[in-house]
């Protein structure tokens, strides 16, 4: 007689669950995060304040009305050192103070911006936006001739 034949051992069912495990690879899904990195970026558009940019209207004096533009003016100088009026060393807060008694006086007073060599940009821009705080509307810029 033959020898009884053995049927293959039943793997156990911690065996098949490692097996099952082992070859499905995780995959990981790139929509959810897309959707909330636009979710997020539309919340900000949204929720993000846009600058106010104010702007300052400068009148250039012509070579021909240059002349007639200076007579009765205000010269304000910006300095590297600080800011001059008529010749005179002035906080800027004096300086706002007295041009806005001015203007009050007079609303058409003309203001002249003398920015010196090495001055920042935005020092210039600074007394001009204090100026125009206190209602000189009527501002020119000068150049040194030397540049």
């Amino acid at each position: 007689m033959s020898p009884p034949v053995s049927a293959p051992p039943q793997p156990r069912l911690a065996d098949s669950w490692r097996r099952a495990r082992a070859k499905r690879r995780p995959s990981i899904s790139l929509t959810p995060l897309i959707d909330v990195v636009f979710i997020l970026l539309v919340f900000f558009m949204l929720v993000s304040t846009f600058l106010d940019w104010r702007s300052i209207e400068l009148n250039v004096p012509t070579r021909t009305a240059a002349g007639a533009s200076m007579k009765g003016a205000l010269l304000v100088e910006v300095r590297p050192d600080g800011v001059r009026l008529s010749g005179e060393t002035v906080s800027l807060d004096t300086l706002a103070s007295r041009v806005g008694e001015r203007v009050a006086a007079r609303p058409d007073q003309r203001v002249l911006i003398k920015p010196a060599a090495g001055v920042a940009l935005q020092e210039t821009v600074r007394v001009l936006d204090r100026l125009a705080a206190v209602g000189a509307a009527d501002m020119m810029l000068i150049r040194n001739p030397g540049r």
